[in-house]
């Protein structure tokens, strides 16, 4: 008897185990299941939406004989006259995006610079949810500021007759990209290994030197990372570029010209354009969207290279 209930019992229990595995086992499945699905919604969203621009896009050139050659590089934007060229707009994206780097990017990393390696615990622990909380704030409201301080003192400074410019685009700009740079590059500063910076400070290096020949040089791949992001953010960005930019679709030769970038050529007349007028404006997408993703690339690459 005694036997029976020994045998019974270890039954009950391999049945229990048994059942705990399987529940683990449907549990994980569903699981990756689940993620699998959630990977292969994003992946054929992102699809989905290139297809249907480069559709949209092609098709003046492919079904209406448009010439691109005459589209890239063409100065004039007249939709009425059925005459379309961004090379004005290419101009003043690239421009705005480089002068905004040009500002952005040294700030962006010195400031990283000073929250994870100069600056005390206290003051750290200010500045960092200011930078995340910069990052929070709507584009528009970069714009708004753009178009209540930048543009009047722009104005009044050069006297001109308005201050919305190819100046008031960069300023904006390179304020909105610090958050980016800001927390991508003080993440790679401080995944620096400590090895790395006592080994310099035994050497005989100074603090400084140590941060600009040792922390920065290790970092670059990150920094690099945070320098991509930027650029993304500076040539996506539309609702604060129509507030300060002027829109004017005329190829700038100062600073100070009202300008129109590509984005913000696309939502000034997407909402009332329509058949030939409304694909290239889907073309000017897919010149936008070649730009960022040949910017991506080179500087993975050049990020990747770095990390090795």
């Amino acid at each position: 008897r005694d036997w029976f209930m020994l045998e019974k019992t270890q039954s009950t229990e391999i049945e229990n185990i048994y059942n705990r595995n399987k529940n683990k086992y449907i549990l994980e499945k569903v699981s990756k299941n689940i993620f699998f699905i959630s990977s292969l919604i994003a992946v054929l969203s992102l699809l989905l939406i290139i297809g249907f621009v480069f559709y949209k896009g092609l098709t003046p050139f492919i079904f209406k004989g448009y010439s691109f050659i005459d589209f890239f590089t063409g100065s004039d934007w007249l939709p009425g006259s059925d005459k379309f060229g961004i090379a004005t707009m290419v101009v003043a994206s690239i421009v705005a995006t480089v002068g905004a780097l040009i500002i952005g990017v040294p700030i962006g990393i010195l400031t990283a610079v000073f929250i994870a390696e100069v600056a005390p615990k206290k003051v750290a622990k200010i500045i960092s949810p200011a930078v995340e909380l910069l990052a929070g704030i709507p584009s528009v409201l970069y714009g708004i500021f753009g178009l209540a301080v930048i543009v009047p003192n722009i104005q009044n400074i050069f006297n001109l007759p308005k201050g919305q410019s190819l100046l008031a685009v960069i300023i904006v700009l390179s304020i909105m990209m610090l958050p980016t740079i800001i927390s991508v590059s003080e993440t790679a500063i401080r995944a620096v290994p400590k090895a790395y910076k006592e080994g310099s400070l035994a050497l005989g290096a100074s603090k400084i030197e140590t941060i600009f020949k040792v922390v920065l040089p290790a970092a670059k791949s990150g920094i690099l990372a945070a320098v991509v992001l930027g650029i993304g953010r500076a040539l996506g960005e539309t609702m604060a570029v129509i507030l300060v930019a002027g829109n004017s679709p005329v190829m700038p030769s100062s600073l100070m010209d009202s300008v129109r970038p590509l984005t913000t050529n696309i939502a000034l007349e997407m909402g009332y354009a329509f058949g030939t007028h409304q694909e290239m404006l889907f073309a000017t997408g897919v010149v936008l969207f070649t730009f960022i993703l040949i910017l991506n690339l080179v500087l993975n690459k050049l990020s990747n290279k770095a990390g090795n």
